[in-house]
């Protein structure tokens, strides 16, 4: 569908403008002009995804063709409503980081790096953004590419407070570079078979397609992007590069770029391979095997952590597991889930990776023994933490519960090998572990005391509370409130489930 007069480049320019800010920002001098500068293109390009989201949700899909150019010849967007909530998300979480970073920032990376840093985050965003709208396959690697490349760089900048970071940062490089060779062998497969790398024409393309390139070249794409999102076993690199990260880039990858991957993992499987696909089934059992996995294994991992920003970390798998359970289900009340979750546990681990990025500043660092008796030292972070806790925990009347409860009630619905009733069970158990993890955080931080001698300290600074606490009740504000979650997702699965059976579409 055409989009409304006077909005023709709207697609595009939630991709463009930050961009084309980013160099600006390098050429500034290491002062506050970076960081307002960055907050203030975060905030535009937010304002475009909503109006973006509008668009699509009372008009339906909008294609945007690059140069004139239509599919599947020229490079196209495509907007609907699962990638406009993916845009939604990024776009939202960026312009509560920027203003939240200034003061961490400061701290925990080299003052003349600051201008670098402002742009490489710009830039991380443009490529997540730009994974999320386009409808051309290669470009989605191009995109990946640009996010990775800039993610890798602002991990290594927390190298200031902890060396780590760069061991971290170049395992992350090797295990992205070869989820990125994995999918561009695949998509090479495809092309190969196909000739063309416009994802919908692939799905058109694909349907008279029955041999083992293709099966190949969808093996190799899961993998690359399995590994992308940090799918068991492939998750290794997650760990450390959220934990030795500086604060605000764990915020800002722990809540956009793996939910990024989820979408992206939809759009294959669903929108490019679809239901016509034999492998299909078998690539949906092997989702649910290893959502199961992950949201145990790590889970488990995570209550024996002693550093709080590497449980999240785990955490974070574990919450993959939930996603990827939602897509194994093949219907739409799980697809629809699994974007419910996309967006919410962004809620949930931006407020706690905030909470922590807090503890971090005051107290220099993110071990168990720095949250001791802090409900007395700085009770405004740590109830920020707790409430984001319970959310993750899936406590009403946060946003983690309905998270939960749309799975289980997808769960109930769904035919698949193990019965569903042992699915629900899974889930509330997985739950529980979650509820230990957390629970030995709040009461570290309620119950026990601040360390002998420990010296007084005061609350982070404004502007970090103020993000950290727009994210809590953010986490409850969508509990009550969820035309923008459950509704949207509902539509979104509806469309992608839609097309993988041949409802038709458009460029």
């Amino acid at each position: 569908m055409s989009i409304a007069p006077g909005l023709e480049h709207l697609p595009a320019l939630p991709v463009v403008i930050p961009m084309i800010a980013a160099p600006v920002a390098l050429l500034m001098r290491p002062s506050t002009t970076p960081w307002l500068w960055a907050s203030i293109v975060s905030w535009v390009t937010l304002i475009c995804t909503i109006m973006l989201l509008d668009q699509v949700w009372h008009s339906g899909p909008i294609v945007y063709e690059m140069g004139g150019w239509a599919a599947p010849l020229g490079i196209t967007y495509y907007i609907d409503l699962a990638n406009a909530l993916v845009m939604l998300l990024v776009a939202a979480m960026a312009s509560v980081v920027f203003p939240y970073a200034r003061t961490s920032v400061e701290a925990e990376i080299d003052r003349r790096q600051i201008p670098a840093f402002y742009t490489a985050l710009l830039i991380c965003m443009t490529g997540l953004l730009g994974v999320a709208a386009t409808g051309d396959a290669f470009n989605v690697f191009v995109f990946l590419e640009i996010s990775s490349l800039s993610t890798y760089a602002l991990v290594a900048m927390g190298a200031r407070r902890d060396r780590r970071a760069l061991t971290a940062a170049f395992n992350y490089l090797i295990m992205g570079t070869i989820g990125a060779t994995f999918y561009v062998i695949g998509l090479g497969l495809l092309y190969q078979s196909t000739g063309t790398l416009n994802l919908l024409d692939l799905h058109q393309q694909l349907a008279n397609q029955d041999n083992k390139v293709v099966e190949a070249g969808f093996a190799f794409i899961v993998t690359g992007i399995g590994l992308k999102l940090a799918m068991v076993p492939l998750h290794l690199w997650l760990p450390n590069a959220y934990c030795f990260a500086p604060s605000a880039i764990s915020a800002f990858l722990a809540a956009t770029a793996t939910k990024v991957q989820i979408y992206l993992m939809l759009r294959y499987v669903f929108t490019v391979f679809g239901f016509e696909f034999p492998f299909l089934e078998v690539a949906l059992n092997a989702f649910l095997i290893l959502g199961i996995t992950g949201m145990f294994y790590a889970s488990i991992v995570a209550v024996f952590r002693d550093n709080v920003k590497q449980m999240l970390a785990y955490s974070s798998i574990a919450q993959i597991g939930y996603m990827l359970l939602g897509i194994s289900f093949g219907t739409v009340d799980g697809v629809a889930a699994s974007l419910i979750h996309v967006f919410n546990h962004g809620l949930m681990k931006a407020a706690l990776f905030m909470g922590v990025g807090c503890v971090v500043l005051r107290l220099g660092s993110s071990h168990f023994h720095a949250f001791k008796g802090l409900a007395k030292r700085m009770p405004w972070t740590a109830w920020g933490l707790i409430l984001s806790g319970l959310s993750l925990v899936g406590v009403p009347p946060t946003v983690g519960f309905i998270s939960k409860f749309q799975l289980m009630e997808a769960a109930f619905q769904t035919s698949t090998f193990i019965d569903p009733l042992l699915v629900v069970l899974l889930i509330g158990a997985s739950s529980l572990l979650a509820a230990v993890y957390i629970g030995r955080l709040i009461y570290a931080m309620v119950l026990e005391q601040p360390p002998e001698g420990a010296e007084k300290i005061t609350e982070a600074p404004y502007t970090m509370r103020a993000a950290l606490w727009l994210m809590v009740i953010a986490n409850f504000y969508f509990f009550f409130h969820t035309d923008l979650t459950v509704d949207v997702a509902h539509q979104a699965a509806e469309s992608l489930i839609c097309t993988s059976a041949g409802c038709g579409g458009a460029y």
